[in-house]
């Protein structure tokens, strides 16, 4: 049974962990919202590639425009089945945001599950 799926991302968002969450979730047919506090549908994200190059830690490159489908200021946490946290710099910044950290802790205490991925991490203990 399709589920609906709350996706939280922002600027430098890693871009392996959106862009294939996202389509993956979308081609086994649940409808996904990708959201950023601050933007609106059809606006952008600004996506990171971290890469080891061999180095004793790993570099960061710009990635793609990811475009967000849902609007952070319009959703309804409640109305959704699952979250999902991509990683990278994202969660850096959107952890000292309220609504996001009460995101969170809607779906830890609706015991809704919740898929954090590298650094998106950061989101589940701020919350």
């Amino acid at each position: 049974m399709p589920k609906k799926i709350l996706l939280l991302a922002g600027d430098y968002v890693e871009d392996y962990e959106i862009m294939v969450p996202f389509q993956m979730l979308l081609m086994v047919g649940h409808q996904v919202h990708a959201v950023c506090p601050g933007k609106k549908e059809g606006e952008t994200v600004a996506t990171a590639i971290h890469d080891f190059e061999g180095d004793q830690t790993y570099s960061e490159k710009r990635g793609h425009n990811f475009r967000l489908n849902a609007t952070f200021d319009a959703i309804d946490e409640k109305s959704y089945d699952a979250l999902v946290i991509p990683g990278g710099r994202a969660p850096e910044y959107l952890r000292l945001t309220p609504r996001v950290l009460t995101i969170v802790q809607h779906f830890a205490a609706a015991k809704k599950p919740i898929a954090a991925i590298c650094h998106g991490a950061q989101l589940l203990s701020a919350a």
